[in-house]
């Protein structure tokens, strides 16, 4: 997966993360807990892009 990709791909979950921030009426714990669960799974996603973290070899995305 190219530099590239991996940046559009943290764009447009940035982007949908704001938009489930700013316009779906949710109580604020529970937004809390789902803007963690994304940031954990990002950040999980990108120590396997990089070969840091290959916890997950059997989970491709992409090619």
């Amino acid at each position: 997966m190219s530099l590239l990709h991996v940046v559009l791909v943290l764009i447009v979950v940035g982007f949908l993360l704001w938009l489930i921030n700013r316009f779906i009426p949710m109580a604020g714990s529970i937004k809390s807990i789902l803007n963690i669960v994304v940031i954990i799974v990002v950040v999980l996603w990108l120590l396997n892009i990089f070969g840091i973290f290959n916890y997950f070899p059997g989970i491709h995305l992409g090619r």
